[in-house]
């Protein structure tokens, strides 16, 4: 059974940084695009960051470009999402979400939540003004 587990999220102040774990279990590929999706109640899912483990290939929403950062951890299967210069408009529950092994992402997988097979239970990230 696939779990993807999320921490780190959080309050803090705008300008503040927070970062998120998602450490993912049940599957042996490491080779699954993983990444992180947000979502208001009443709204739709948004990508926020994707990555590809094998290329280290990253893709980010056009609105956290340059202040929030994805990369893999050593161990399998974790990605971290560091973010910085945190704005009101980030808060949100934030998602881990994984792919089935061998399919990749591309820049188009950050609007397409519906790709996304496997999904954590989500981490609430809150910045006050």
């Amino acid at each position: 059974q696939v779990q993807l587990v999320e921490s780190g999220g959080g309050s803090v102040q705008a300008g503040g940084s927070l970062r998120l774990s998602c450490a993912a279990s049940g599957y042996t590929s490491s080779n699954n695009c993983m990444g992180w999706f947000r979502q208001t109640p009443g709204k739709e899912r948004e990508g926020v960051a994707l990555i590809n483990p094998r290329s280290n290939t990253t893709y980010y929403a056009d609105s956290v470009k340059g202040r929030f950062t994805l990369s893999q951890g050593t161990a399998k299967n974790t990605v971290y999402l560091q973010m910085n210069s945190l704005k009101p408009e980030d808060t949100d529950m934030y998602y881990c979400a994984a792919r089935l092994p061998g399919i990749p992402c591309g820049p188009w997988s950050v609007g397409r939540p519906s790709d996304f097979p496997y999904w954590g239970q989500g981490t609430q990230v809150t910045v006050s003004s």
